[in-house]
């Protein structure tokens, strides 16, 4: 059987800051968000003029955001 990554399709309104607080508790907020931001590149890349404050990369209810490194 293949072994999938855990990952997560996250709320609206959800923040890499939300995001590392709420499955990567363990680690320092920092740290926690500099780890989803390289396990996530697809959405860290994406870049949008920011609007009414939102920004630059905002994460989308319909990404798919891992929450773990890539499995060797």
């Amino acid at each position: 059987m293949e072994t999938l990554r855990k990952s997560i399709h996250p709320e609206v309104g959800a923040t890499w800051q939300s995001l590392a607080e709420a499955h990567l508790s363990e680690l320092d907020t920092d740290q926690a968000v500099s780890q989803l931001q390289s396990w996530n590149l697809h959405i860290f890349a994406r870049r949008i003029s920011p609007r009414n404050g939102q920004p630059a990369n905002p994460i989308l209810p319909s990404d798919i955001v891992f929450l773990e490194p890539p499995l060797a």
